[in-house]
């Protein structure tokens, strides 16, 4: 049985990447790292949100709180809003792959990979730069769980977000509401 590292960004986008790597036989632990997610009880909306789905399915996973530093999130993208996703990705999974190698797990992924709104040609290259000869990245599609996770995430009554986490796709999702 391998052990696996999984970047978790909210409840709702971890119950079917959960599912699927733990139907597959793997020993599973959660990773709540987000200096994304813009406020900060989103942040902690996000956060319980995840909790609430490991204790369902019986994993663990390691909460990050003290981390939560959007300022430097937002040092990492200034100036770069463009190619921000970017430089997101590349912060958590820096990080998701730092705690892998420390903890002695056999791979990283992310359920950043569910949605079907995120670049996965992107992350998975990046997952792959991040890899070491001890602990590898998995790359899976788990956008193929994207139905039942959402059906899951409303009977289970897990908070479900609007936006992406930042404050631009805040801003992106509710702009209409600045139209007259």
């Amino acid at each position: 049985m391998s052990k696996v590292l999984l970047h978790i960004c909210c409840g709702p986008c971890s119950i079917t990447t959960l599912k699927t790597l733990l139907d597959a036989g793997h020993e599973v632990t959660g990773l709540f790292y987000n200096p994304n997610i813009h406020p900060l009880m989103e942040y902690v909306k996000r956060r319980d949100g995840c909790l609430a789905v490991a204790e369902k399915l019986g994993v663990q996973v390691i909460v990050k709180d003290n981390e939560y530093r959007p300022q430097e999130w937002f040092r990492a993208v200034a100036h770069r809003e463009n190619n921000r996703c970017f430089h997101c990705y590349a912060m958590r999974l820096e990080r998701a792959s730092q705690i892998a190698r420390r903890g002695g797990f056999d791979f990283f992924t992310t359920t950043l990979l569910y949605s079907k709104y995120q670049k996965h040609d992107e992350i998975a290259a990046l997952g792959r730069d991040l890899e070491s000869a001890k602990t590898k990245f998995l790359y899976h599609d788990f956008r193929e769980g994207w139905k039942e996770g959402i059906e899951a995430s409303k009977a289970w009554e897990i908070y479900r977000q609007q936006y992406c986490g930042c404050l631009y796709s805040e801003n992106e999702r509710y702009k209409r509401e600045l139209m007259d």
